[in-house]
């Protein structure tokens, strides 16, 4: 499995989410080389504040595979997921998260973040899921630079 291919996926998805008027994250779940879910946020689409692009993403894979039960999965995101992402991917026992900007970058272009890190709350939970950050990040980066540029960018 190579990661950076599903991790240029998801940015993609993010792409294409931005110029729909979403804001800049995107995700993609892969089981066994195989993609099972690839989305980008939805939250102004749906007017729903946990449309996020993981929770989407999560909810796909789940009604694709006929299971709630995603072990051996591995959600490659365009960022670092927020406490309601990381406890959807727990909760969904995604085994790997691979992420490529940091909470506080999404914090920093406006976004209303808890700057709490995943590796944060893997501790206090004893969650087994294995993290990568960084992956990708510049590539990542770039999302919010060309939102950020957008006059018809929303924030929430």
């Amino acid at each position: 499995m190579d990661d950076a291919v599903y991790m240029k996926k998801a940015i993609e998805k993010a792409m294409l989410g931005i110029k729909k008027g979403q804001s800049p994250f995107g995700a993609c779940i892969v089981k066994n080389g195989k993609v099972a879910a690839l989305e980008h946020n939805r939250v102004w689409e749906k007017g729903d504040p946990t449309a996020h692009a993981e929770v989407v993403a999560i909810k796909a894979a789940a009604k694709k595979l006929k299971t709630i039960d995603l072990s051996g999965c591995t959600i490659y995101s365009t960022c670092e997921p927020c406490p309601m992402c990381f406890s959807a991917c727990h909760w969904a026992r995604i085994s790997k998260i691979v992420y490529g900007t940091r909470i506080e970058d999404a914090k920093k272009i406006g976004f209303h973040e808890f700057p709490i890190h995943d590796s944060t709350l893997k501790d206090i939970g004893r969650s087994h899921i294995d993290i990568r950050g960084d992956f990708l990040r510049d590539e990542s980066m770039e999302l919010f630079d060309i939102w950020s540029s957008r006059r018809d960018k929303k924030k929430y």
